[in-house]
């Protein structure tokens, strides 16, 4: 919300200075996020006169005039029209920025003249849209006086954050009714007198649907000239970033910010018979005053007349009933629309105005009769015109509320002590009518306050006004071994879960926890507790059930977008339902493509459920998962491919991950070309370190000894597993051994039938000494006897 400090001052009588009004916005909840000041900016500008104009010698466009700003008399070159003899306008010397582009002047020569400074337009100085010529003040202005000072350029513009319980600030009278609640000044009250009307209106109003718009007051006033508003109004909307188009619209406008009272004005000539407020019947369309097309459904409020719809209620006009230069006769429409059927029909159409804006969080219905007398005297002192009586359908809704307060509930729940007194007379000052029972207050809210609904929101007005400085700042009591500091074992967990899944070339993303629903259930059953009542959009109208589904999508318009080889990551929640005991820490990742991009120095190859696998294990490795003791069985899920994947699990029941290629169907489905392999590593499944650390075996540091490898083929029978004999090699001393590698796998000429060949490689990394070749011997004959023992194997 913005307003300059005049147009505040309008509804507040106060001598407070800018800095004090600043600081006790933020105090009583509305805090000030900027404050533009017009006179830093315009400091360096003066009013200077031409004293002579004469043609450039070398530019027919061009003029070159003697200005005199006051203290001296300077050459200035300028291209303006209306550069002429005698003119009085604005004057920015040499060495000042020009506000609106930037431009810092300096001395130069155009086209061989010598030029010092500028004559300037109302656009460089950032006062409006006009740039055809440079500004012409009156021939009596103070030469060498502050521009700024002189056009009223130095009204600093205030803008302040709007929460949701503020929708009263919403107007600057609003604002100001605050301040002088918080002891800044006295509050002025509008002009809401009733303006005499002189003959009954020609438009009725009928209202069909009294839900949605349960009041609605209406003038008619005929010869009215349309034309620019003045210049007060014309500054005040600029303030507020908006551009003036014409006083009717400008009054609407106006008053929206000034009283946060949203009207329309039709143009009365285009409506044919009398107005309903009705719901619109579905398929009826509308072009708005945003010249879209709206098609609607049975559930919009709509202002319309014989022959169709109008307007939008509480959200837009329509273009066909607006007013433009041409119009003469008007109908002004001041009603009080339904704030929740508001907020549906600008959700689901897509309109974003300040009338939605300010419907939606809830207007003043009080204000229906002073807004329609307010817009009446404004357009009659603007436009002209003779105004009918007041067309007033229904009746304005009491939304005001009776809540009980206990004086005592303001320390317990504020933390400060504040008399009874003080907190009638702070209740009162914001507009509550209170009434005193003795141990407790039955306070009336007033009707632009719909927000307060329980007695804690008393107790924030109160404290807010009173001010929240004032609250005794003190420790809470715990001892240490409540406090809890650094971070959980499942957050480590996670942490050092995505620098490897990054360190193995993955690229993390965030996706939506929503998924559309269609998509959830190729990855699974889809609990109904999952689908959402209000989703975001059509297509995310479910939370996901798996991380999969997103990632998948993501590769494919990555891959739409020429991006062939694709590689990505995500750590996040999944849900199996609407509980907490629900929800679920996954890393999954994707790979398409490549496993790199082409180079001379190695060959690329399609990625595979290799690849799938490598990024499984190497994630769970960096998690301190002894993947080489854990059991490979083909039992992933139905979303990948039932040949090529698999899953990494501690025991039949504690699955780890899930690795592969993505089923075809699914990526069909998906409309995703693949092949796309993936995995997910289910966090929660991984046993927690035994230590407070989260790490059991401590951090993984360099070994000052040397390394030994070995390699080892051995001869079993062509149904054992290679895994298995990884397996008990392991088992032999797993302190020492710091990997095991399968580099070779033979079966054919040589090798008895239903045999084959595994050859492996050891790597030993001692930690606290070099070994001898007695120990490497020993561990050999280890190897040997145990991998016999446990699968039958022979070395080669």
């Amino acid at each position: 919300m913005k307003f300059t400090l005049s147009w505040l001052k309008t509804y507040l009588d106060t001598d407070a200075d800018l800095g004090t009004i600043s600081q006790t916005l933020t105090a009583i909840g509305l805090e000030v996020e900027e404050i533009i000041d017009p006179t830093e900016d315009l400091k360096p500008f003066v009013i200077a006169r031409i004293e002579e104009a004469v043609q450039h010698p070398n530019a027919d466009s061009l003029r070159v005039c003697t200005v005199n700003n006051g203290t001296e008399t300077i050459q200035v070159v300028c291209g303006a029209h209306n550069a002429k003899t005698g003119l009085v306008g604005a004057f920015a010397p040499s060495g000042c920025t020009i506000p609106t582009n930037g431009l810092k002047l300096k001395s130069t020569e155009i086209r061989g003249v010598a030029s010092n400074g500028m004559m300037c337009s109302e656009r460089e100085l950032g006062l409006g849209d006009d740039h055809d010529g440079i500004i012409e003040l009156p021939t009596d202005a103070p030469i060498g006086a502050s521009f700024a000072e002189y056009v009223g350029a130095n009204d600093p513009t205030i803008e302040i954050a709007i929460t949701p319980n503020h929708q009263d600030a919403l107007g600057v009278y609003g604002i100001a009714r605050d301040l002088a609640a918080a002891g800044i000044g006295t509050l002025i009250e509008p002009d809401t007198s009733r303006v005499k009307g002189n003959f009954e209106s020609p438009i009725r109003v009928n209202i069909e649907s009294k839900d949605a718009c349960p009041v609605f007051a209406g003038r008619y006033i005929r010869g009215v000239k349309n034309g620019p508003s003045p210049q007060w109004m014309q500054r005040r909307l600029t303030s507020l970033g908006m551009k003036p188009i014409s006083a009717l619209v400008d009054i609407t406008n106006f008053l929206t910010h000034d009283y946060a009272r949203p009207l329309h004005v039709f143009d009365a000539d285009n409506i044919t018979g009398d107005l309903t407020v009705r719901l619109s019947k579905s398929g009826e369309k509308l072009v708005a005053l945003d010249d879209k097309e709206y098609t609607f459904d049975d559930e919009v409020c709509v202002i319309a007349d014989d022959t169709g719809i109008n307007s939008i209620g509480g959200v837009m006009g329509g273009a066909g009933s607006g007013t433009y230069q041409t119009t003469t006769n008007v109908f002004l429409e001041c009603a009080w629309f339904d704030p929740i059927r508001t907020a549906m029909t600008g959700r689901k159409h897509g309109i974003e105005s300040d009338a939605r804006y300010r419907f939606e969080r809830g207007v003043d219905p009080a204000t229906v009769l002073d807004g329609i007398e307010m817009a009446t005297r404004l357009i009659i002192e603007m436009c002209g015109g003779e105004p009918s009586e007041v067309v007033l359908a229904g009746d304005v809704p009491n939304i005001s509320k009776v809540i009980t307060i206990r004086p005592e509930r303001v320390r317990e729940l504020g933390g400060v002590e504040i008399d009874k007194k003080e907190i009638i007379i702070i209740l009162e000052r914001l507009g509550f009518t209170v009434v005193d029972n003795g141990k407790t207050l039955d306070v009336t809210s007033p009707s632009w306050r719909c927000d307060v609904d329980r007695e804690p929101d008393l107790v924030e007005e109160v404290l807010r006004i009173h001010g929240y400085d004032k609250i005794i700042v003190e420790p809470l009591p715990v001892s240490s071994r409540d406090i809890v500091t650094g971070l959980s074992p499942m957050q480590r967990r996670m942490r050092m879960a995505k620098r490897s899944a990054a360190a193995n070339g993955l690229r993390e993303v965030v996706t939506w926890s929503f998924i559309a629903s269609e998509h959830a259930k190729l990855f699974g059953d889809l609990s109904p507790s999952l689908i959402l009542d209000n989703p975001v959009s059509a297509e995310l109208d479910a939370m996901r059930p798996n991380l999969l589904p997103n990632l998948i999508t993501a590769a494919g318009r990555n891959g739409d977008r020429g991006f062939k080889n694709v590689a990505l990551f995500e750590a996040g929640n999944q849900f199996a339902n609407d509980t907490p005991e629900g929800q679920s820490y996954v890393v999954a990742g994707i790979r398409r493509g490549q496993n790199h991009d082409r180079h001379w120095q190695k060959n690329s190859k399609d990625v595979d459920f290799f690849d799938a696998k490598s990024d499984a294990s190497a994630i769970l490795t960096s998690l301190n998962v002894n993947v080489s003791g854990a059991q490979v069985v083909a039992e992933a899920p139905s979303w990948y491919h039932p040949g090529r994947s698999g899953v990494l699990r501690l025991g039949p029941k504690n699955i780890m991950a899930f690795f592969g290629e993505i089923h075809p169907l699914v990526l069909k489905k998906l409309d995703v070309k693949g092949p796309i392999v993936g995995f997910e590593i289910l966090l929660g499944n991984i046993p927690l370190p035994r230590s407070k650390s989260g790490n059991s075996r401590g951090p993984l540091k360099a070994s000052d000894f040397q390394s030994v490898e070995r390699d080892f083929a051995f001869v079993v029978d062509e149904n054992v597993l290679a895994e298995n004999i990884v397996k008990a090699v392991n088992s032999v001393d797993k302190n020492l051994i710091d990997k095991i590698c399968i580099f070779d796998i033979y079966k054919g000429t040589g090798m008895a039938d239903n045999k084959k060949s595994v050859a492996i490689n050891v790597k030993l990394q001692p930690n606290d000494r070099t070994m001898t070749d007695e120990e490497i011997d020993t561990f050999s004959t280890k190897v040997i006897d145990i991998v016999a023992k446990k699968t039958g194997g022979i070395l080669r």
